[in-house]
């Protein structure tokens, strides 16, 4: 597991951990998706230490469906963690949990990633990289073989993304990883509706405007969202941790 080399580098990074799961109810039912069981450790505990290594030193948590049972793990498990926490008091779709986690955030860049995907970004390098471009917000690509899971995301020599492709069969491309670095005032600084998604209402309507970036990272990446993958998170982890 690659680590941080630089620990007097300090990220603030929002963990959206607020949905409802449907599509793994087959498999956990009982707890909220990050908290599900991996390898004998809630999913989120890989999750926090591994972007802890990564020098985020501050968690904010968007939090909304069985808020309770993640704020008691955090209490328990978590003690010396430097975090706060949002609950939606209604779902608000992946953007309105972003924009409520916003208000908390304090650096003019926020790391902000899924509580149910587990991706070994290099978040130094992302992050350098987004304030060079000066950019409104640098999404982390993953390059995936024979997929249909996941759209595709394309951009120029530059790195700057200028289309988002729907959901099909692909032989080849680059993904959304689903771990963005963005730019606090220039998202805000948009008109959303109280509910809506991030990537629908955000990313790809303004995908156009020439903002946003794309940095590929080559590091393991699943997401657990459907009992297939979460099946094979556990053997996985076995083996990695």
């Amino acid at each position: 597991m690659k680590t941080n080399s630089n620990n007097n580098l300090q990220y603030q990074a929002i963990i959206l951990a607020g949905g409802l799961g449907t599509r793994l109810q087959s498999a956990v039912s009982n707890v909220p998706k990050c908290i599900a069981p991996v390898a004998g450790k809630p999913f989120l505990h890989y999750v926090i230490n591994y972007f802890q290594q990564q020098g985020v030193n501050e968690f904010i948590f968007s939090l909304g469906y069985m808020s309770e049972i993640i704020e008691e793990y955090l209490q328990l498990h978590h003690q010396n963690l430097v975090y706060q926490i949002v609950v939606e008091k209604e779902p608000l779709g992946t953007g309105g949990a972003i924009q409520l986690a916003c208000t908390k955030a304090t650096q003019k860049d926020v790391v902000i990633l899924n509580g149910d995907t587990f991706f070994e970004v290099d978040v130094q390098s992302i992050m350098s990289f987004h304030q060079q471009q000066q950019a409104a917000c640098t999404l982390s690509l993953k390059t995936m073989q024979q997929f249909d899971r996941y759209g595709v995301v394309e951009m120029d020599k530059n790195s700057t993304i200028y289309s988002f492709k729907e959901k099909q069969y692909y032989d080849q491309g680059l993904i959304n990883g689903g771990v963005y670095v963005v730019n606090i005032h220039q998202f805000l600084s948009n008109t959303f509706p109280q509910k809506y998604s991030f990537e629908k209402e955000y990313l790809e309507k303004y995908v156009g405007e020439g903002k946003f970036t794309g940095i590929e990272q080559q590091g393991y990446f699943i997401d657990i969202g459907i009992p297939e993958d979460f099946n094979k998170a556990q053997e996985d982890f076995k083996s990695k941790f």
